[in-house]
């Protein structure tokens, strides 16, 4: 039976309750991270605190925990969830107001902290000489204006990546003003020109973890990189397009909109993307 930590505890992930007066399901006022765990092993868990920080400050909510706090809980929740290959999600919200308002609580009371764990399948990024590659389509990107907080408010998030499901794809890529700006649930490449092309970081755009680790090993590998706005027309006319995110790391886009992706499989610089990735993770976790 999987673990949970709530507020303190750790106790069976199917016993833990929150108030239904907690400001995180009255309001999605909170925010979340999702951190891969390999061989037991928490994967870049220093720049995901440190986004963690980012959305909790952005939205004028204490940090609940030191990040040494925050280590020792994650070690923990793994060794009870018996360590391995894993994806931690944590949520910290502005915790039980004694009555629905939107304005902050005033005083504050004490936030939420929810965290659990759930096995991860192997990524694409794993097997590039077999990888079969993500079908995409575009939408408008309906969401608001401050997508570089990491906020539990995800109604827009999942109406869309509903939306992708139900044409038979597995990710929508968002279009803002004639330009691709992320995934439903995302951050996107593509290649165009034999280089690489990803938005750069601005209020419209989470910034991703993985997103940023692709960018840093473009970079020591010398394959050429631009961040800089993608239009629609450029996305369409890709040779190559990718997603990157926590849990599902790089994936080749094969098909998007119905037509084929270059060549309908995944690229060539995808597959030497992978590689790269998947030495760097076995140099930092030792996974396989």
């Amino acid at each position: 039976m999987s673990i949970a930590y709530l507020n303190g505890d750790y106790l069976p992930q199917d016993e833990a309750r929150i108030s239904p007066m907690d400001r995180g399901f009255l309001f999605g006022d909170g925010v979340y991270e999702v951190i891969p765990v390999y061989q037991g092993v928490p994967f870049r868990l220093e720049e995901h605190l440190q986004r963690l920080a980012n959305s909790l400050a952005a939205i004028e909510l204490d940090n609940p925990l030191s990040d040494d706090a925050w280590c020792e809980l994650f070690e923990r929740l793994i060794e009870k969830n018996g360590g391995g290959n894993l994806g931690i999600y944590l949520q910290v919200t502005r915790g039980t107001a004694p009555k629905r308002d939107h304005a902050f609580p005033s005083p504050a009371v004490p936030g939420t902290v929810f965290a659990f764990t759930s096995p991860v399948a192997t990524p694409a990024a794993d097997s590039p000489d077999t990888a079969e590659g993500a079908v995409a389509i575009t939408l408008d990107d309906i969401r608001w204006s401050r997508c570089d907080i990491k906020s539990t408010a995800l109604l827009a998030n999942v109406m869309l990546k509903q939306q992708a499901i139900a044409s038979g794809a597995s990710e929508a890529i968002l279009v803002r003003d004639g330009f691709a700006t992320e995934g439903s649930a995302s951050n996107f490449f593509i290649v165009e020109g034999g280089v690489v092309l990803t938005p750069p970081k601005s209020h419209l755009i989470l910034p991703g973890v993985t997103r940023d680790l692709v960018v840093d090993l473009c970079h020591q590998h010398n394959v050429p990189i631009k961040e800089t706005e993608v239009t629609e027309g450029q996305l369409k006319a890709a040779e190559e397009i990718w997603l990157s995110s926590s849990t599902r790391e790089l994936v080749p886009v094969v098909t998007l909109n119905g037509h084929a992706v270059g060549d309908g499989h995944p690229g060539p610089l995808w597959k030497t993307m992978a590689r790269h990735y998947v030495d760097f993770k076995r140099r930092l976790c030792g996974a396989s």
